[in-house]
């Protein structure tokens, strides 16, 4: 992947719940392995118990450890596959956050990972090409709700430019689309149980996106149930106050209207934004967004 044209400043200042959502990610990775390396000095080990963290193809064994609907999609096999999941969620949870809210990017995270799920249970259980696989079967990995969370944005912003290293500069929805295309081609691999889960992520954050257009949010019942638990609960981060000190005769109160003034004009790009598409932007309002980016 490569560099993303995107202002993560701007992001971090109207929410880091993204960030918060890598740490669990993160921890959910370095915790478990580091206990396991510790216990291998006693000739111990965790044996099974990550097996009741991810999620079963067997429905049968689903009824007996529901929770991992949830818990799967913070688990991951291998330093590469968090790696990749990770990097994936910094940038376009970055971008997700300029047309969306922080809270929307968690509900959409929540609903991608148990979308994919369900799809991967259904598949397994349904089609007979997996059935032989079923009782045997687990899945672990954020990427279903990563996907959503790219799907969501291409969704909302179809020709907002991406940079790619080595590629060049390419539309969103064009990445989302060899994204998706590449899980179809890859359904019956060796990894099969992944490439639908990111089918299902994929539709969910669709299905989000489409929605919210019309004024339906079908997120709202993930983030009032977090809410209600206390989970992931997040605080935007507030933008510092600036003091110089120095022979400079500008008072504090010049030096903080100035700045409002300009936190106004970028809220009122970023709206317009919001509202009108990347392409809606005048060449100015491109260039004030941009450098608001440097700072």
């Amino acid at each position: 992947m490569g560099t993303i044209t995107t202002d993560l400043k701007e992001a971090f200042r109207r929410g880091n719940i993204y960030i918060q959502l890598m740490y669990i990610n993160v921890a959910a990775f370095v915790g478990p392995t580091l206990t396991e390396v510790f216990l291998q000095l006693f000739n111990r080990s965790l044996g099974g118990v990550f097996e009741w963290l991810e999620l079963p193809a067997s429905f049968t064994q689903f009824i007996i450890q529901p929770w991992s609907l949830f818990t799967y999609m913070f688990m991951h096999a291998g330093f590469l596959h968090i790696l990749f999941n990770m990097l994936w969620l910094y940038w376009f949870g970055a971008l997700f956050l300029m047309f969306f809210s922080a809270k929307h990017l968690r509900g959409v995270y929540i609903l991608g990972g148990i979308c994919g799920g369900l799809l991967y249970m259904v598949a397994y259980n349904v089609f007979p090409y997996f059935r032989p696989m079923v009782d045997y079967s687990f899945m672990l990995g954020a990427s279903a709700s990563v996907l959503a969370i790219v799907a969501a944005t291409a969704y909302r912003e179809p020709n907002y430019p991406i940079r790619l290293f080595l590629f060049g500069t390419i539309r969103l929805k064009y990445l989302a689309l060899i994204v998706i295309g590449t899980d179809l081609l890859f359904i019956t691999s060796s990894n099969a149980g992944g490439h639908i889960a990111h089918l299902g992520g994929a539709l969910a954050g669709v299905w989000f996106a489409a929605g919210l257009s019309k004024g339906r949010d079908i997120t709202s019942w993930i983030n009032k149930t977090l809410d209600a638990i206390s989970v992931f609960s997040f605080k935007p981060r507030k933008p510092k106050m600036k003091v110089h000190y120095g022979n400079s005769r500008q008072k504090d109160y010049d030096y903080n209207a100035r700045k409002k003034v300009q936190s106004e004009e970028i809220d009122r790009i970023l709206d317009k934004l919001k509202k009108s598409g990347y392409e809606s932007l005048t060449t100015e309002e491109k260039k004030s967004l941009f450098d608001a980016s440097k700072r």
